[in-house]
C-alpha cells in the first residue's frame, strides 16, 4: 500500500458521501412516490471489476444486486464508453429481482482510464404488464408482468437514447411518470462521476483506485475477525410460505447454516438467486457488525448454495413479480436458526413481509389517472433484552417508509380513516414483548377502483423463541359501501372496487422472547397505560391484575390454545 492511511480514510469517507449524495438526489428529483416517499431504490459506486465500494442507505433488499448488475454489464456490454448508461431490469441475472426494479449503470473515466462505475437501482411505478403498477399476485409467467430491459444503451455519451424513451412510453400506463424516474435515475449517476472526477483531480486516479481496492480488502478481514468471535456450529430451521396466489401451497422451505472461523455457509433453501443472496447478506451483516458500512468485500466469507429451478430460484419464465416475499422468507429463515444463537442480536420472528399494496383508482376531483404503490409497517419480535419494535418496515425494505396521510390524500384522491396500532389479545406477548402492527384503512372516494396485494406471513404468524408466543398474522379486509362483512384475504389481484368501499390493511404483531409470566410488573402496567395490551391480557397472559375493564381490544386474539413455535416443540 503505496498511499498513508489518512489519506485512504479520508477517501474512504468520500466514497461514503458520493453515495449519500446519489442517494439525496435521486429522491429529490424522482417522479414517483415509490421513491421520494417510501424510499425504494439503491444506490452506489464499484471499482473497474464491478465491486461495490460503498453503497447509500435504503433498501436492504439490495445488498446483492447493485454488483451484481455492474458485473453483467462488464460481462454483456462490451466497448462502454464515457457518458453511456446502461438499463436492465432483467429478473434472472445481474442482480434482476422483478420487472418494476430497473438498474441503470454508468462505466466512469479519468482520462482514458476505467476507474470505477456508478449504479442505481430503484421501483418504477409503472413497467407495463397485464396489471396496473406493473406487478401482480396470480401472473402465470414474466411476459405478463412488464417491460424487459436486457441490458441495452439509456444513453450514448451523455445523450438519451429516443428509440428506448420510445419503447418506455409506449409500455407504461403513467410515461410521464416513467421517463422522469429515468432521468432522475441518471441524473444520480451523473453526481457521481463529477465526485469521482474531483477525487482523482486532488488525489491521483492511481490513489482513488487503490483506496478502492483497499477498503475492499478491510471490509473482508473485518468480517473474518468478527465471525472469530461470534458462536460456531450448524443451525437449521424449516417453516412453511403462504400459497401462492394461484391457489397452491402452503410450501416447506428450509434451511441450514454452518459458521465456522472464516466462514458462514447456507443452503439448501428456495429462491430467486438476487432475492436469496440479498435476504441472507442481510443477516449475515446483522450477526457480524450491523454497523460497518456494506460492501462486496464484506461478503467474500459468504457463501450460498441453492439448486437452481427450486420453488424460489426461479428460471425463466417464471413470474417474479412478488420475488420480495421470497427475500423476506430467505431472511427470515436464517435468521430463525440462527436467533437462539445470537440472543443479543437477532429477535423472534417479526411480521416479514413487504406487505406491497397497489391501488389503481381515478383521482375524484381531477379525474387523473393514479396508481398508489406502497409497502406496510409492521411488529417486529422481541430480542433477550428488548421489546419488538412497532410498526417498522420489513428487514429487506430497510430506510423506508410508507406514503403520508397527508400525501395519500392529495395525490391520489382516497380518504384514510384509520392509522392505527393493531391490537391482537395474546399475540407476541413474553418477557420481552413482540412490537405492535398497524391497521389502516382507505376509503375509495371514486367511481371505481383496483386493488392487488401480495402479503406473506397470512397463514403463519411470526414465532415466538423461548417461551415467547407467536405474532399474529398480516390480512387485508375489503368492507363493502353500506356493509358490515368483511373480505379477508392475504394475496388477490384486480380486486374491484366501487365508491365508498374501504380497505381495511392489517399487519401483525412480532413474537415475545420468554415466558410472559416472568415480565416485570411494571412494564406490564406502562404496556396497558399505553394501549399495547388491553386488561384481559395483563391479568390472564402477563398474570397482573388490572385495575376496570379494558375496551381497547378490537377482537378476540389467536385460536385458544395456540402457543408459540417452542412451547409447540415441548
Amino acid at each position: 500500500m503505496s498511499t498513508d492511511r489518512f489519506t485512504l480514510d479520508v477517501l474512504r469517507e468520500g466514497f461514503a458521501a458520493i453515495a449519500d449524495e446519489m442517494f439525496v438526489s435521486l429522491q429529490r428529483t424522482s417522479q414517483s412516490p415509490i421513491i421520494y416517499e417510501v424510499l425504494d431504490f439503491g444506490v452506489g459506486i464499484a471499482d473497474a471489476r464491478g465491486e461495490l465500494v460503498c453503497q447509500g442507505n435504503g433498501i436492504a433488499g439490495f445488498l446483492g444486486p447493485l454488483g451484481d448488475v455492474i458485473r453483467e454489464t462488464i460481462a454483456r456490454v462490451p466497448g462502454l464508453r464515457p457518458g453511456d448508461v446502461i438499463i436492465a431490469n432483467d429478473p434472472y441475472s445481474g442482480g434482476g429481482t422483478h420487472l418494476s426494479d430497473v438498474a441503470l449503470v454508468r462505466p466512469i473515466y479519468w482520462e482514458d482510464d476505467l476507474i470505477g462505475f456508478a449504479a442505481a437501482k430503484g421501483h418504477w411505478t409503472e413497467v407495463g404488464g397485464k396489471d396496473p403498477g406493473s406487478w401482480t399476485a396470480d401472473s402465470a409467467d414474466v411476459y405478463a408482468e412488464g417491460l424487459q430491459l436486457p441490458f441495452v444503451h439509456a444513453y450514448r455519451a451523455g445523450a438519451g437514447v429516443p428509440e428506448v424513451r420510445a419503447i418506455l412510453a409506449a409500455n407504461s400506463r403513467l410515461p410521464e411518470m416513467t421517463l422522469g424516474d429515468l432521468a432522475a435515475q441518471a441524473a444520480c449517476l451523473e453526481v457521481a462521476e463529477r465526485r469521482l472526477h474531483e477525487m482523482c483531480a486532488r488525489y491521483g486516479a492511481k490513489t482513488v483506485v487503490e483506496a478502492m481496492g483497499v477498503i475492499l480488502d478491510r471490509s473482508e478481514q473485518l468480517a473474518r475477525l468478527a465471525l472469530a468471535d461470534i458462536p460456531h456450529g450448524t443451525f437449521t430451521a424449516s417453516d412453511f410460505t403462504d400459497e401462492d396466489g394461484l391457489g397452491n401451497g402452503p410450501f416447506p422451505v428450509q434451511v441450514h447454516v454452518q459458521i465456522t472461523g472464516t466462514e458462514v455457509v447456507c443452503g439448501p433453501i428456495n429462491c430467486t438467486w438476487s432475492g436469496l443472496v440479498s435476504g441472507v447478506r442481510t443477516v449475515f451483516k446483522a450477526i457480524t457488525d450491523p454497523v460497518v458500512p456494506a460492501t462486496d468485500g464484506w461478503f467474500r466469507p459468504l457463501k450460498i448454495i441453492c439448486p437452481a429451478g427450486t420453488i424460489f430460484n426461479a428460471q425463466r419464465p417464471a413470474p417474479v413479480a412478488a420475488y420480495f416475499e421470497s427475500t423476506e422468507m430467505a431472511s427470515d429463515l436464517v435468521w430463525h436458526a440462527l436467533a437462539p444463537a445470537f440472543p443479543q442480536r437477532l429477535t423472534a420472528g417479526s411480521f416479514v413481509s413487504v406487505c406491497s399494496t397497489s391501488l389503481a383508482l381515478t383521482h375524484p376531483d381531477t379525474g387523473e389517472q393514479t396508481l398508489l404503490v406502497e409497502p406496510q409497517p409492521g411488529g417486529w419480535g422481541a430480542s433477550a433484552s428488548k421489546d419488538g419494535e412497532h410498526g417498522l418496515v420489513s428487514v429487506g425494505d430497510g430506510e423506508t417508509y410508507v406514503i403520508p396521510v397527508e400525501v395519500a390524500e392529495q395525490r391520489y384522491g382516497i380518504r384514510v380513516e384509520r392509522f392505527a396500532f393493531d391490537i391482537v389479545e395474546g399475540a407476541g406477548a413474553g418477557r420481552r414483548r413482540g412490537g405492535r402492527g398497524l391497521v389502516r384503512e382507505y376509503r375509495v372516494l371514486c367511481d371505481e377502483a383496483l386493488l392487488t396485494v401480495a402479503w406473506g406471513r397470512h397463514l403463519f404468524p411470526p414465532w415466538g423463541v423461548a417461551g415467547g408466543r407467536d405474532g399474529s398474522p398480516n390480512y387485508v379486509e375489503v368492507v363493502r359501501a353500506g356493509s358490515r362483512d368483511a373480505q379477508r384475504f392475504g394475496k388477490a389481484s384486480r380486486v374491484p372496487l366501487r365508491r365508498g368501499d374501504l380497505v381495511r390493511l392489517v399487519t401483525g404483531s412480532g413474537g415475545g422472547y420468554g415466558n410472559p409470566r416472568e415480565r416485570e410488573s411494571l412494564l406490564v402496567l406502562e404496556d396497558l397505560h399505553d394501549g399495547i395490551i388491553t386488561g384481559r391480557d395483563a391479568a390472564e397472559v402477563y398474570g397482573v391484575p388490572a385495575v376496570g375493564a379494558d375496551r381497547r381490544a378490537r377482537r378476540p386474539g389467536p385460536p385458544p390454545g395456540r402457543a408459540s413455535s417452542a412451547e409447540r416443540s415441548e
